[in-house]
């Protein structure tokens, strides 16, 4: 049966069980709109794309990203470096282009590019202006800690992107978080936990979906060999392991369940652990109450290609510390976590 008429039969049935209260759907949940809270979990300190080899962290930050009926500062998005060999640890903001519409920026996923030929820095975006998605390629300027835009790309596989690695200096492979663009379909397709989202591969050259069937397809990053990409799976609670071939297409190789709606990843660039910001409780993550917050957490995978990869909680709390984790690396001692906002 086709995604459309799946949908369909969905919106009827709802239609006989809940009336006209189908057509308001945060009213149903409750005054929380199940579509509207998933895209926007990097934002409040978050996105936190490391490169860590050079002690160097990148990150986004804004008041909550900006969706229809999502409550949000009409401040832009925001690109900050971190230092984390600097004891004070204090974050810089960049100095964005003048050629860049800033009042439009709406950042989610973020991903550095090293160019191997001569060690430029490459900053690959997730924007959604007007809320469209389309990537940003900007060239870091270490001296003068400002960003040079170079491209915005977008394409009608690139329809609803949540998370992107970069693997070149104008390709990227990206995860579309939906299927739908229609809002309320959107929320219809999560709600339902329908696998229909996928994995895109863009460069100059050519753009096509290289894995799909996921349910919420959320963080994607790279083994340190380039090798393997991992694709966080977030409502299968799992992370899918799959192995890249010459022509950029992507073969699976496993999944691995961790019982855990884990959010985006991070990959340590000298053991090859992944290192994860999880969410514990899905029912208090989308019903936000402050009194009785969700919980948060921290995993860590080791060996993730072998027989047995060994799954570790790293860092756990009630919600009163941290109200969810949406991102999390480490350099050295120091273990740096995300949230979402609330």
């Amino acid at each position: 049966m086709g995604q459309f008429a799946v949908i369909s039969i969905a919106i009827a049935a709802l239609s006989v069980l809940l009336g006209e209260r189908v057509l308001n759907i945060r009213t149903w949940l409750g005054g929380h709109n199940l579509y509207w809270r998933w895209p926007c979990l990097y934002q409040r300190c978050g996105c936190l794309f490391c490169n860590s080899a050079k002690s160097l962290s990148m990150y986004n930050k804004a008041n909550g990203l900006k969706f229809p009926g999502l409550p949000s500062s009409d401040e832009p998005g925001k690109i900050y470096t971190l230092d984390l060999k600097d004891l004070n640890l204090k974050p810089v903001e960049l100095r964005m282009p003048r050629n860049f519409d800033l009042e439009s920026f709406n950042p989610h996923g973020i991903s550095v590019y090293t160019d191997p030929s001569d060690n430029t820095i490459y900053l690959f975006v997730v924007n959604h202006p007007q809320f469209e998605s389309q990537i940003e390629i900007f060239k870091y300027v270490a001296d003068g800690s400002s960003l040079v835009h170079l491209k915005t790309i977008k394409h009608e596989l690139l329809h609803s992107v949540n998370d992107v690695v970069a693997v070149g200096v104008e390709s990227f492979y990206a995860t579309n978080d939906h299927y739908f663009s229609n809002y309320l379909l959107k929320t219809l397709e999560i709600f339902l936990l329908m696998p229909w989202t996928n994995v895109v591969f863009y460069s100059p050259k050519e753009v096509k979906v290289v894995s799909d069937g996921y349910h919420f397809a959320n963080g994607i990053n790279m083994s340190p060999d380039q090798r393997y990409i991992y694709v966080a799976n977030i409502f299968n609670h799992s992370v899918n392991v799959l192995e890249k071939k010459k022509d950029n297409t992507l073969t699976p190789i496993k999944s691995v369940p961790l019982g855990s709606l884990c959010d985006n990843i991070e990959v340590d660039p000298e053991t090859g652990d992944l290192w994860l910001g999880c969410h514990i409780n899905t029912k208090k993550l989308f019903l936000f109450d402050p009194k009785d917050p969700p919980g948060s957490e921290v995993i860590r995978i080791q060996n993730i290609l072998s027989d047995e990869p060994v799954v570790t909680q790293v860092y756990t709390d009630d919600g009163n510390v941290l109200s969810g984790s949406s991102v999390a690396t480490v350099y050295g001692d120091k273990l740096l976590i995300g949230t979402p906002p609330t």
